[in-house]
């Protein structure tokens, strides 16, 4: 009885956890975005996060967007050429960078630098107790802490997803006119003609999302650090890991209601 029990227990134990888990994350994301919105506002960390998370993020989205867009020019031209359907490609890579890869690409790279810096950065003010001194100043941490960088994310981050789709279909579009010999004029007048409105705010929406996302599990996972180095190193790589599986979890849902029809 006692071995076919046991895998049942440890089964149900992971469960519970991973509830309670979702379960404190719920709770501390909705205090979050509540405290974003309630006074006191400490402007000067709001223009740090957003220096930091959008000016400081722009040199590794654009590069990542544009030999993106460049690659799936290639690729596109090379599976189309098996149906003699080349000249879909400035089509395929509008779409392509608006709808999908530009918000998902955008979201990882911030979840990489972004997310892992905030969770470094408050989990060595956790081990430090810089967050026990603010609490003793009658500041909240939340406010302090978390509201900032979260609204500072999901102002910026849309932003840089718009960026990014910028530079990824500038991407496609040297690789399509110098490399691939189509013509410029017609290249940019099917890139316009076929991207909707639809696609561009659905882009947006997944912009703020995945910010919001990556902002608020750098500052859980920052507050929640064990204590010592080793307490940092697993804040930021929980972080990370967090961030990256909820922005394509995020990304799926988001797809579904924009795009299921």
């Amino acid at each position: 009885m006692t071995a076919l029990t046991t895998p049942l227990a440890h089964l149900g134990r992971a469960v519970l956890a991973f509830l309670a888990v979702t379960g404190r994350v719920a709770i501390f994301a909705f205090d979050g975005l509540t405290h974003v919105f309630r006074p006191p506002f400490y402007l000067r960390e709001f223009l740090t996060a957003l220096l930091h998370i959008g000016w400081l993020s722009l040199p590794v989205v654009g590069l990542t967007a544009f030999f993106t867009g460049g690659a799936l020019a290639l690729q596109i031209y090379a599976g189309g050429a098996r149906f003699s359907a080349e000249a879909v490609v400035p089509q395929i890579v509008a779409i392509g960078m608006v709808r999908e890869l530009g918000p998902v690409l955008v979201g990882l790279m911030i979840a990489a630098r972004v997310t892992s810096s905030i969770a470094a950065e408050i989990a060595t003010m956790k081990v430090t107790e810089q967050i026990d001194a603010l609490v003793t100043l009658s500041t909240h941490p939340m406010k302090y802490l978390t509201a900032p960088r979260v609204l500072a994310a999901l102002i910026v981050v849309p932003l840089l997803v718009g960026i990014g789709d910028i530079i990824g279909i500038y991407g496609g579009y040297i690789v399509g006119t110098q490399q691939l010999g189509f013509n410029p004029a017609s290249y940019i007048k099917n890139t316009v003609d076929f991207l909707e409105f639809s696609d561009i705010f659905s882009s947006m929406v997944k912009g703020c999302a995945f910010g919001g996302i990556a902002a608020t599990m750098g500052c859980y996972f920052g507050m929640q650090s064990g204590r010592g180095a080793q307490g940092v190193g697993q804040a930021t790589k929980a972080s990370v890991q967090a961030a990256a599986v909820l922005i394509l979890a995020a990304n799926f849902l988001l797809t579904s209601v924009f795009f299921a029809s």
